[in-house]
């Protein structure tokens, strides 16, 4: 089902289209199963996504939630965009509308010490006259911040942040979070509208599964979870933001004339209708908050979802009513800063791993240690020159930290623990898989492995990049199958793959029918991949998603690609001489083109078409250009397409370097100033379309 205008704008109307089809107070035969399923589903989802105890498996919850999905296709007059069903979220394109925050969203002071807390809550009292005050401390989590109103129970609304004032409408992927209700129980005292606003956050598991596809795939890592989320929150595709698994949890609740004196009490209220809130503790006395400060820095390591400090605020509604705000911030809270979190541990022994270009990189393994929510037992060294600025000795102690990394990372060596006699490490000289001697990368930190074809982590490695989501997206075979058809002697490169047949798949250890024909089907779909992934998925050193588009934009088809020179190739906007000699050096080799021949014989997609071609202009060559705003004619995802199909590149953030900047309705402010204030065009739709004729 589409979600029209800001997704819930008119309630009222989805209300009333569900009277005009259910006449009856209580709905009949399948429309009451339709309900009955619907509010099953819905606690269900409560039990497993917020209470974390499930009371049905997942089988039996697939099943339930399919048999909705037919009754709901047999029934459109009883569509609901609330319904269990739409949580997968949709992959048409949309933009953001801005909407106004009701009451401005202020951001809190920050404190870094007890004392710094103390001064807080004697300025407090101060503004209050003398009078006593209870304080309360809750865990600030790391995340983006959100504001949702319901109406009647129902979910109508989620803005961001924004600059406080105004954000941007994401309803249609804050209903793709799970632990988010929707719809709140029946028989639930809740007022007839109101806001709650808190985190919006992406879980430890899901930041490094997501942050595990990027790095195969070549794609930046997000730095931590806290931008993971907000970059997800902000995504065009709903259904991409379903399956990135984001949680949320809540502190703040808001309404015109609540029945609560204390913030303790409306959270208590915000749990019981089915929300994650925050924890809060109410505490007694400035050694308690010493306390709570002290138990929390330890505690929260083990949390699923990463947090940053902790939030002290006054408990009466009425003081935070009498003490207000300043300019920016609350009068009646502030926040509390943990330190940057690390850990010191054994280190045990160094392993050497073996990637699909060839790079050695050294792991560190250690004396297990509990790390922002997981269990470290490894952490990466990256190459031998952090090893040796590191300074690195056999059964160091040493402090880890864990970042953007998939892996925690060495971040320092405690040398006051370091035992006598031990010895520096030493940088393997062979390859630890097949033996062959190492090479150092002319101006790299790297040692390269270079026995492409006889290094099994290669060999395999080059497979399971070929049918990644961002490349060939042939689904059913992750790390393990490509080792089992490599081990079989299946597929020994990526043009093997296109000799499989379910017969042959189903003889291997553990295959089943399904998953032989899944696998099939994904090679006969990846035939109309276009060429653009094609070049990715050759695994060219250097060569990532978005170097492969340029190429394909600029050499058409891969027989020129194959020719080029290394000078010709670097001449090419974004292709430097590095890239360039790495794609000369590639099909230089013989095994390398005789691999392509075989995939052009296989079918797959080796030019851009006639349609691409004929759309392929210089018109943009050398601009770059930030996209902000809602549009009329086209959506985001269209207009970027047709910049980079005339030479253009798109760009997040303004900068000096901007060319200028496309703007739709509700554009935000604070890229309006940024504009002005370096004197970036900015241009519409029309101007734009105008531009291409």
């Amino acid at each position: 089902m589409q979600l029209q205008r800001s997704l819930f704008d008119d309630i009222d109307e989805i209300k009333s289209g569900e009277q005009e089809s259910m006449p009856n107070a209580q709905p009949t035969g399948e429309a009451a199963r339709i309900v009955e399923l619907r509010e099953m589903l819905n606690r269900h989802n409560h039990n497993y996504y917020v209470l974390n105890q499930p009371t049905i498996s997942d089988q039996e919850f697939d099943h339930l939630m399919r048999e909705l999905q037919e009754l709901e296709a047999k029934h459109p007059e009883m569509a609901d965009p609330l319904s269990p069903t739409q949580r997968v979220g949709s992959d048409l394109s949309q933009g953001f509308k801005q909407v106004t925050h009701e009451r401005p969203m202020m951001s809190l002071g920050n404190s870094y010490s007890i004392e710094e807390v103390q001064d807080f809550l004697r300025r407090a009292k101060d503004g209050l006259g003398g009078e006593p005050v209870e304080i309360v401390g809750e865990m600030k989590y790391d995340g983006t911040s959100i504001s949702i109103t319901y109406e009647n129970g129902r979910l109508v609304r989620a803005v961001t942040r924004g600059d406080g004032v105004r954000g941007d409408d994401v309803t249609a992927n804050v209903i793709t979070i799970k632990s988010i209700p929707l719809q709140l129980p029946a028989g639930t005292d809740y007022p007839s509208r109101f806001e709650v606003r808190g985190e919006i956050l992406m879980p430890w598991a899901s930041f490094e599964r997501l942050n595990k596809e990027r790095a195969f795939n070549e794609e930046p890592l997000f730095a931590n979870p806290r931008n993971a989320a907000a970059g997800t929150l902000k995504m065009q595709n709903s259904a991409e933001v379903a399956r990135r698994g984001l949680d949320a949890y809540f502190y703040f609740l808001l309404g015109d004339n609540l029945p609560y004196s204390t913030h303790t009490q409306a959270m208590e209220a915000v749990s019981s209708w089915g929300f994650k809130t925050a924890h809060t503790q109410v505490l007694d006395s400035i050694d308690e908050v010493s306390t709570f400060i002290e138990h929390w820095d330890k505690e929260r390591k083990a949390l699923p979802v990463a947090t940053d400090g902790l939030v002290f605020k006054l408990n009466s509604l009425r003081q935070w009513l009498n003490l207000g705000a300043t300019a920016k911030s609350p009068r009646w809270a502030i926040a509390y800063k943990f330190a940057p979190e690390r850990e010191c541990t054994k280190l045990k022994f160094v392993s050497y791993e073996v990637g699909r270009t060839g790079v050695i990189t050294p792991v560190a393994n250690l004396e297990p240690v509990l790390l922002s929510g997981t269990v470290v037992k490894r952490a990466s060294l990256h190459n031998e020159d952090i090893i040796r600025q590191l300074d690195i000795h056999d059964g160091d102690m040493v402090y880890v930290e864990k970042g953007g990394e998939i892996i925690p990372k060495i971040v320092g060596v405690d040398n006051t623990q370091r035992e006598s006699g031990a010895q520096p490490l030493r940088f393997v000289t062979h390859c630890p898989v097949c033996g062959t001697p190492l090479k150092r990368i002319e101006g790299e930190a790297a040692w390269v492995c270079p026995n492409k074809w006889g290094c099994k982590p290669q060999i395999t490695g080059r497979i399971e990049h070929f049918v990644g989501r961002h490349a060939m997206n042939i689904d059913g075979i992750g790390e393990e199958v490509a080792v089992q058809l490599h081990d079989s002697g299946l597929v020994n490169d990526v043009a093997d793959l296109y000799t499989l047949s379910v017969d042959r798949l189903i003889q291997l250890d553990r295959f089943q029918l399904k998953s032989a024909q899944r696998i099939m089907r994904g090679i006969e779909q990846s035939r109309l991949v276009p060429f653009e992934r094609v070049i990715f998925a050759l695994s060219i050193q250097f060569v990532g998603e978005t170097t492969a588009k340029v190429l394909a934009r600029n050499v058409h088809n891969i027989d020129r690609l194959m020719s080029m020179s290394a000078d010709e190739l670097a001449a090419i906007p974004e292709i430097g001489p590095k890239i360039a000699q790495s794609i000369v050096e590639h099909f230089a080799e013989p095994a390398n083109c005789d691999i392509v021949e075989r995939l052009r014989w296989a079918g797959l997609q080796m030019a851009l078409s006639e349609k691409e071609l004929a759309s392929h202009t210089t018109k943009l060559e050398g601009k770059k250009i930030v996209i902000s705003g809602v549009f009329q004619q086209h959506s985001r995802e269209e207009y970027k397409a047709m910049i980079e199909q005339n030479g253009g590149k798109n760009v997040s953030s303004i900068s000096k370097a901007t060319s200028f900047i496309l703007a739709g309705e509700n554009m935000g402010p604070a890229k309006m100033e940024k504009a002005a204030k370096l004197g970036i065009e900015i241009i519409n739709e029309e101007q734009f379309l105008n531009m291409l004729e």
